[in-house]
């Protein structure tokens, strides 16, 4: 009850500063996001320490998809921050003559971020780098499940914000339902579809908007047409980065019945190319993050279907990349978000077959199709509902911030990235300031005839 009324506590304090008007300062947000990006260069190292300790990432791949893509949104989000915040002057209609009209950002006040354990870096700080460019105050609440890199994220942040503006809450279970507890004017959630649920349930009691980053099985289509050395050498990088532990990494593979023994033989060329003949070994390999869901993904493997890798070592807890092929929608490993470094592959005997099966499961987060037959890549891209994804490649529209990232159905709602997270992060009011030389008689009353055909004639 305590820590209850602790966060209760830290929630007012933070809604008390943010009534004090500051954060409304366009000056304030930049010095801000200046001060995260220096701190965010100078606690690399470490940062990258807590990494390998947490997931076992390598210092390339913690720089590439952590540090390094959250340096980028920072640069991005500063550089155009000042013309996101004006004012924007939109079309009067004639019917509201003499008056300007034109559209306000305001920050929503005290917000939430919420962030997994698999990419704990870059999940944390980009939705906070929204919030803050918005010129929100924010709680951050960081996962449990890797300590290391909350603990160092917590120490950053801490060092550089008082708690009033941005505060950062660790712990598990007990303090993500206190913080669900309280009212927010936002929360932004990275998660499962489960606990997403949970979320958007306790923010409902208050009217809270939220923003759900979920996930989902994302599928990856592989057509006669495609490039099949190129694209087993991209599905291995997207499948097996951070031992599959990516909410858009392709979950499996459809893929034509007529090209698929010859992409499996270079999937695994590739994967063996990638991660060595012994990937347990690789000292760039990662982990999986906890025993909890080692042995869920070692119960996900159906040995007789196993074709290539699958290796383990319960001592370091990691899976070696894994193919199982002649997999069915029934099996285990179709019936949840795999997470992890195992692949299915579906044969099927048409692109059509294809699109019937991804549009009779829940719309996925991510979608890949490769292919270079332009009358196919169309197909899916129209017919098919998912987030967002990739022609020909895997992982890759999330890096950039010209571009919102976000789920649809099951793997989400709302999105961000670059300007989409300033959007969300702001609330858009509509004004019109009318002018007093002149006032149009046709509204008020009594109505004539005269004033009907002038209304007629204004709202065509």
């Amino acid at each position: 009850m305590d820590a209850e009324k602790n966060l209760e506590k830290l929630v007012e304090r933070q809604r008390a500063y943010f009534a004090e008007g500051k954060t409304l300062s366009v000056d304030m947000r930049l010095q801000a996001l200046e001060r995260l990006e220096k701190a965010l260069r100078e606690g690399e190292e470490e940062l990258c320490r807590a990494l390998k300790a947490d997931l076992g990432k390598s210092r390339i791949e913690s720089y590439m998809c952590e540090v390094g893509l959250t340096l980028s949104e920072l640069g991005y989000v500063r550089r155009h921050l000042r013309s996101w915040s004006r004012n924007k002057r939109v079309r009067t209609p004639l019917a509201q003559f003499h008056a300007r009209s034109f559209t306000v950002q305001e920050p929503y006040g005290v917000v939430l971020v919420m962030s997994p354990w698999n990419y704990p870096v870059l999940l944390t700080l980009e939705p906070l780098i929204g919030a803050l460019a918005a010129g929100n105050c924010c709680v951050v609440k960081p996962s449990a499940y890797s300590p290391e890199t909350s603990a160092v994220m917590a120490k950053l942040l801490r060092n550089i914000f008082p708690e009033e503006y941005v505060a950062v809450v660790e712990g598990g279970r007990q303090e993500n339902q206190g913080l669900l507890a309280q009212k927010f004017d936002y929360i932004f959630f990275t998660g499962g579809v489960n606990v997403g649920k949970m979320v958007m349930e306790k923010a409902s009691a208050h009217l809270t908007p939220v923003t759900l980053e979920l996930g989902g099985k994302s599928p990856c289509i592989i057509d006669e047409t495609a490039n099949l050395k190129l694209a087993a050498r991209r599905v291995a990088f997207g499948k097996y980065l951070n031992c599959g532990q990516t909410c858009v990494a392709p979950d499996y593979v459809l893929i034509d019945r007529k090209v698929k023994e010859r992409f499996l033989e270079y999937l695994k060329k590739e994967i063996a190319q990638m991660y060595g003949e012994s990937p347990l070994e690789n000292p760039d390999y990662g982990k999986i993050i906890n025993r909890k869901h080692f042995d869920r993904l070692l119960g996900l493997i159906d040995e007789k279907k196993l074709i290539f890798g699958g290796s383990r070592n319960e001592e370091t807890l990691q899976i070696a990349p894994a193919v199982l092929d002649g997999v069915v929608p029934e099996d285990a490993v179709m019936q949840e978000e795999i997470f992890g470094p195992l692949l299915p592959v579906i044969t099927v005997d048409s692109m059509n077959e294809a699109l019937a099966f991804v549009n009779s499961r829940p719309k996925p987060l991510a979608f890949y199709i490769f292919t270079q037959d332009k009358e196919t890549e169309r197909m899916f891209l129209r017919r098919a509902s998912f987030g967002g994804g990739c022609v020909n490649d895997t992982i890759i529209h999330l890096a950039t911030s010209e571009m919102g990232f976000g789920g649809v159905g099951n793997s989400g709602m709302g999105s961000y990235h670059g300007k989409k997270s300033f959007d969300t992060f702001s609330h858009e009011k509509s004004i019109v300031k009318k002018y007093n030389w002149i006032d149009l008689p046709m509204r008020y009353q009594p109505y004539t005839k005269k004033k009907e055909k002038m209304i007629r004639t204004f709202l065509k």
